[in-house]
């Protein structure tokens, strides 16, 4: 069982920047797909980036350009840098361990998230 921890989280102005990082437990990190998602208050939890084990990357069309999805697989560690943030960026960021990308991404384990607060 992969266990997923996130940090970095926190309370930015808008136009800020914030790197959220998820350290991943397990010698199969390096041939994992990871995934970053975000749920906002009242609303479904949504993919915001994701990247597969060669290092392809794929985004939300609300982020790109915005935010970078990487990967250290000697620190078994994903992250989430987010520049240019905006008010609607807020929400509880989720980490996720995948077997599957591309439009629609399988998760098979969530990290326990970490809350984004973007003040206008």
């Amino acid at each position: 069982q992969v266990q997923l921890v996130e940090s970095g989280g926190g309370l930015v102005q808008a136009g800020g920047s914030l790197r959220l990082s998820c350290a991943a437990s397990g010698s199969i990190f390096s041939i994992t797909a990871m995934g970053w998602y975000r749920q906002a208050p009242g609303k479904q939890r949504d993919v915001v980036a994701t990247i597969t084990s060669g290092g392809s990357t794929n985004y939300a069309d609300s982020v790109k350009g915005r935010f970078t999805i990487s990967r250290d697989s000697a620190k078994n560690t994903v992250y989430l840098q987010m520049d240019s943030l905006k008010p609607e960026d807020t929400a509880v960021y989720y980490c996720a361990k995948l077997i599957k990308t591309g439009p629609k991404p399988i998760v098979t384990s969530w990290g326990q998230g970490t809350q984004v607060t973007v003040s206008s």
